[in-house]
């Protein structure tokens, strides 16, 4: 049962990632907009969408998991630095604790790993 539901919590702290990633893609030109109106370079834009697609999918198969882990973990404490620092907005104070959060979570899994329903436990065998 640990196991099933290390796959789920997986799966929920990766799908807003993933969605993300997808949704940056369909409203490309936008999310530069957006990025730039932030000091941040469109530039950057393709490797925040690789990390938001592929780091959730080794997570949620559980392949490299720690790696994205602590990738995942880096890139939310960065955006909730660049993108929500407006303390005075509750909104934006929200933003950051979630993204500080959910930075905590993929810290669990950097030092954790996956559990038995993964790829990486599966190879360790």
């Amino acid at each position: 049962m640990i196991n099933l539901v290390d796959l789920i919590g997986r799966i929920f702290i990766s799908a807003l990632f993933l969605l993300n990633g997808i949704f940056k893609i369909s409203n490309y030109e936008g999310t530069i907009g957006w990025m730039e109106s932030f000091g941040v370079p469109g530039m950057f834009l393709v490797p925040a969408i690789i990390l938001e697609i592929a780091g959730p999918v080794l997570i949620i198969i559980g392949y490299k998991t720690r790696l994205a882990a602590g990738l995942l973990s880096l890139f939310c404490i960065a955006t909730a630095f660049i993108f929500h620092n407006d303390f005075a907005d509750q909104m934006q104070f929200t933003s950051f604790l979630k993204n500080i959060a959910l930075a905590g979570g993929f810290l669990i899994l950097f030092v954790n790993g996956a559990k038995g329903i993964s790829l990486d436990n599966k190879f360790i065998k």
